[in-house]
């Protein structure tokens, strides 16, 4: 009888150890399946320190996987036809070519131009009358504003977690299948976070590297824009990051009254975020409403077609004088400010979704 309960109690002993030991594998098991790669961010030298605080969302190889996956996917849309990088375009340094005026779902136009996406670490405000001040949130005004994408955010996240391919990119991500706005926004954040710019010839100019130099001309424009226009468009980041309005005309067709809307200050109106200089070659059409093609257009326009309100800045309501030979000179040296590096980096270029 002995025997017998010893028996019956070492083979329960084995059984409880068993069941242990399969779930310390099943444990250590999805322990090795969530193992995201850290990423170190570069920054360019001389840059100031990053604004966001990565703290909370640390940079990982397949945080920036899917944040570059549902950059590009068509599905985040109302009807399934534009993405982020339908607008964001890398060849126009994400920002749209063509378009004067921002397109969104059912053919629906919104009324301002797009603005280009980098270096957005960096900045404090985002959207031309700085409505959002959080990078993580950014997203939410383009994936929902009917003009633009349009989708229903609950919809949205019940369609993702419907999908199995992105399940399995969120869990290799943030540890589980769960999809919530907090981890996409956190995604799409990481995948913008590498978009830096700072290797254009003016970079190397400044950064000693090699022995690049400014032509004559691009040197002489370079001095025309630290007399004209360096104020507004402070290096390194070609933006003071201020709102101000530059006496561009009113245009009742769209009643954009800029940064008033946000803060509901007269003193705001017309106000707009000063755009960066930086690959401004690419990214026409210029100004809030895209209403330039052509940066003579943007010289002319400073030369003799400010319409000074009472909000217009100071610095420009005089006008700011260009002859040709300096609009020349300072179309050379923007020139200069084009990071071909960038624009062409296959890491930031578009991905097919199936």
């Amino acid at each position: 009888m002995n025997k017998r309960i010893s028996y019956i109690t070492a083979t329960i002993l084995v059984i409880v150890l068993l069941a242990h030991t399969w779930k310390m594998d099943g444990a250590r098991g999805s322990e090795l399946f969530y193992s995201p790669k850290p990423v170190k961010l570069e920054l360019p030298k001389g840059f100031p320190a990053p604004v966001y605080d990565f703290s909370q969302n640390p940079l990982t190889r397949e945080g920036i996987a899917l944040g570059r996956y549902l950059f590009y996917d068509y599905r985040l849309s109302k009807d399934s036809t534009i993405s982020c990088g339908f607008c964001h375009q890398q060849f126009a340094a994400f920002g749209h070519f063509d378009h004067a005026l921002a397109h969104g779902v059912l053919g629906r136009q919104g009324n301002r131009s797009v603005p280009v996406i980098f270096n957005m670490i960096f900045e404090k405000d985002f959207m031309w009358d700085g409505g959002v001040n959080n990078l993580e949130i950014q997203p939410l005004t383009p994936l929902t504003e009917p003009t633009e994408m349009g989708v229903d955010l609950k919809e949205l996240l019940a369609k993702m977690q419907a999908d199995p391919n992105y399940r399995k990119m969120f869990k290799a991500a943030f540890g589980t299948e769960e999809i919530t706005s907090q981890r996409m926004f956190r995604a799409i954040t990481q995948f913008v976070a590498t978009m830096i710019s700072a290797s254009s010839k003016y970079d190397s100019v400044m950064n000693k590297i090699g022995e690049v130099a400014f032509t004559p001309e691009e040197q002489a424009g370079y001095g025309i824009f630290q007399q004209k226009c360096a104020v507004c468009h402070k290096e390194p980041l070609f933006t003071d990051q201020s709102f101000r309005s530059n006496g561009l005309p009113y245009l009742e067709a769209l009643n954009d009254v800029g940064r008033m809307k946000i803060t509901g200050n007269t003193r705001d109106f017309l106000k707009f975020k000063v755009p960066t200089l930086r690959n401004i070659m690419k990214s026409a059409p210029y100004m809030h409403d895209g209403r330039f093609f052509d940066i003579y257009q943007v010289f002319n326009f400073y030369d003799h077609g400010v319409k000074a309100t009472a909000t217009t800045d100071p610095l420009v309501k005089n006008g700011i004088p260009l002859n040709d030979m300096e609009k020349r000179q300072l179309y050379m040296f923007l020139n200069t400010l084009t990071d071909n590096n960038f624009i062409k980096n296959k890491d930031l270029s578009e991905i097919l979704i199936p």
